[in-house]
């Protein structure tokens, strides 16, 4: 008789350690062990202990993953990253291991973000497609549920276009979901004058982007020898009024004045943050800004100015890891960025797991995922491991069992995930 006023749950996940990623009793991962998720279509119905989730939903026709001895987490959000992309820069990445980057140049071998628009523009559609969707899955399988993937190896209208074309298609393949952004303004082509490739993005690639409703956020690199705070200002404010949120790349390699503009026009995120100052993180997090740092891309590129972790948090600033896969960061595990964020940038594993969750559905505006709670989306992860801090001291590995988004499980095994 219960059963007819409790909502029917079609899945059940029980029996392990459940983090929630809810503040609770002084845990702020929210530890639930022994416990359990009651699921719906594609969303999640009860979070707790066996006894409680039991009293909240109908369980008695739901199917049931035993997650007993594992740990069962939120979905990664990589909240920056530039998955689409032609070629590789192996060859660079391989000769900068002993070789500056002047000597790289000097032995021919093709470059930086140049390289890449390059190969990118050569690239077929469908090889854009097939290269993208091999790393997508590689992310899936490492427990990322939703990804942000970014263009700016296009520089043309043409291209730009194209990328983001290929990132909503990879969206509608699934599993994972896409979230667009369009970045123009990663850099400049070379063969059109500084001020003519801006207006080209402000009046031609902005309006055609919003038109065709290609991307969620615009996105600049404002940093020395890339876009200036000005420049980066006109951009933003033009995407602003073609519905596109503002983020921005900046401080990266040095500090002009870039976070502090983006907490003036009110950014969801600004990313690298390696030279930010305690006053402009503080105006960030006043703003309601959210800070994505990348240790594996300070890591990929030996950064000589790793980004500042405590002081940025010590700032109120909310932080997200993210993966930044790149030709020049190529790696699709969040576990990975987790383990080099706890190792070498003083994060504590919890505050590890929230960045990488809660951190970066906040990073992308999106408040119905990166935490297990009622009526947010049944998008988890069951890691076989048999405690939480073992997916930072198993270096390298992927923790992995299943993955469930939108309610639907899939299974890892050695050729990939089947539903």
């Amino acid at each position: 008789m219960a059963s007819i006023f409790k909502p029917h749950a079609d899945l059940l996940v029980q029996g392990g350690l459940v983090l929630t990623c809810v503040w609770q009793a002084g845990d702020p991962i929210g530890r639930i062990p022994d416990g359990a998720v009651a699921i719906a279509g594609e969303r999640i119905l009860a979070v707790g202990t066996r006894a409680a989730v039991a009293a909240q939903a109908d369980v008695t026709a739901a199917r049931v993953l035993d997650a007993a001895g594992q740990v069962v987490a939120p979905g990664f959000v990589d909240s920056h990253t530039h998955l689409v992309f032609g070629g590789s820069r192996v060859r660079e990445y391989a000769a900068r291991m002993t070789r500056t980057a002047a000597e790289v140049r000097a032995l021919g071998i093709p470059a930086g973000i140049g390289a890449t628009v390059a190969m990118t523009r050569a690239a077929s559609t469908d090889d854009l497609v097939a290269s993208a969707a091999a790393r997508l899955a590689g992310m899936f399988r490492a427990g990322t549920t939703t990804i942000e993937i970014k263009s700016g190896y296009g520089l043309t209208v043409a291209d730009e276009l194209r990328m983001l074309a290929v990132g909503r298609r990879l969206g509608e393949m699934g599993p994972a979901d896409v979230v667009n952004t369009f970045l123009g303004a990663h850099d400049f082509p070379p063969d059109l004058p500084r001020e003519r490739y801006i207006d080209l993005i402000i009046h031609e690639m902005i309006p055609a982007v919003a038109a065709g409703g290609l991307a969620e956020f615009c996105d600049v690199y404002c940093d020395d020898g890339y876009y200036t705070v000005a420049e980066s200002r006109r951009i933003l404010e033009a995407g602003r009024a073609a519905g596109l949120r503002p983020k921005i790349h900046t401080d990266a390699y040095s500090d002009i004045g870039g976070a502090h503009m983006a907490a003036e026009l009110g950014v969801v995120s600004a990313d690298h943050l390696n030279y930010t100052t305690p006053a402009a993180a503080r105006r960030l997090a006043d703003a309601g800004a959210v800070g994505v740092v990348m240790p594996a891309l300070d890591w990929a590129v030996a950064h000589s100015h790793p980004f500042d972790a405590p002081m940025l948090a010590g700032q109120g600033l909310t932080l997200a890891l993210a993966t930044d896969l790149c030709p020049g960061c190529w790696t699709e595990s969040m576990q990975f960025v987790m383990q080099l964020a706890c190792r070498l940038y003083r994060f504590s594993p919890e505050a590890a797991l929230l960045a990488a969750t809660l951190g970066g559905a906040r990073a992308l505006g999106l408040d119905d995922r990166g935490v297990l709670a009622p009526g947010k989306l049944a998008d988890l992860q069951v890691w076989d491991v048999p405690t939480f801090e073992d997916v930072i001291y198993r270096l390298g590995n992927n923790a992995v069992a299943q993955v469930i988004k939108r309610g639907k499980i899939y299974h890892r095994d050695g050729t990939g995930l089947a539903s």
